[in-house]
């Protein structure tokens, strides 16, 4: 199967204010836009099959500046959480809702008024990253790399599924502004082969050809490395 980066927006105004954006059309800060240059040098080369991105301004204005070649695609199920009458709010305020804690501790149970539950939330962004990813692996073929531009929340629901952990274990996951994070869906189990990765080369993230990956007395693409194995490059 294919290879999906998933790439949180660089850090806007309401991230330097501690506010909760939501689906406000908040825009990148200074620091955000030289966020999103730097992730797009580490980009540069990379044999992209797709790039795909959240409506909301602040993934469109990352991808501009990254990856200013590329069309991307809106994809409706990336959008942040619908927060509803959380939107806009400070964070230290919203620490005083009895919403709260359910929020951190029993995500998968938080309902937020006027908007979305967080159960909902990753249901819609784990249903488009699987579609997307198999349109792309059967235009593409299994070497296919692909880019997905979206929001905090999203990425940590997205990243909850691939290890297979409950939803309310997603807050123990980090996604900082512009960071990649890589997972390699296959047919028995997803792989997530890069975590909240802000510097580093990405090249070993393009898979080799299958002649290199698959060998017919070797492992299936779905079994893990017991041990550990030798790495991208081994």
């Amino acid at each position: 199967m294919a290879t999906l980066l998933l790439l949180r927006h660089g850090r806007t105004t309401a991230n330097a204010e501690g506010g909760l954006a939501g689906r406000q059309p908040v825009e990148l800060d200074d620091t955000g836009r030289a966020q999103a240059d730097a992730v797009g040098q580490r980009l540069r080369g990379l044999p992209l099959s797709a790039v795909v991105t959240s409506p909301l301004i602040r993934c469109r204005q990352t991808l501009e500046l990254a990856l200013p070649q590329a069309t991307p695609v809106v994809e409706e199920g990336l959008i942040e959480c619908g927060y509803g009458a959380w939107e806009g709010q400070p964070l230290k305020k919203l620490a005083k809702e009895k919403l709260w804690p359910v929020v951190q501790q029993h995500p998968s149970a938080a309902v937020f008024p006027d908007g979305e539950s967080m159960a909902q939330m990753s249901a819609r962004a784990v249903a488009a990253v699987r579609a997307w990813d198999a349109r792309i692996t059967a235009e593409h073929g299994p070497e296919a790399v692909w880019l997905a531009c979206s929001h905090g929340d999203v990425i940590k629901a997205i990243v909850a599924d691939a290890l297979g952990v409950h939803l309310d274990l997603f807050q123990r996951i980090v996604a900082d502004p512009a960071s990649l994070t890589a997972i390699r869906y296959t047919p028995l189990r997803p792989f997530l082969v890069r975590l909240n990765d802000t510097g580093g080369d990405l090249a070993s993230l393009v898979p080799p050809p299958a002649r290199r990956r698959r060998r017919a007395t070797g492992p299936a693409d779905s079994d893990a490395a017991v041990g550990g194995g030798a790495g991208a490059t081994g």
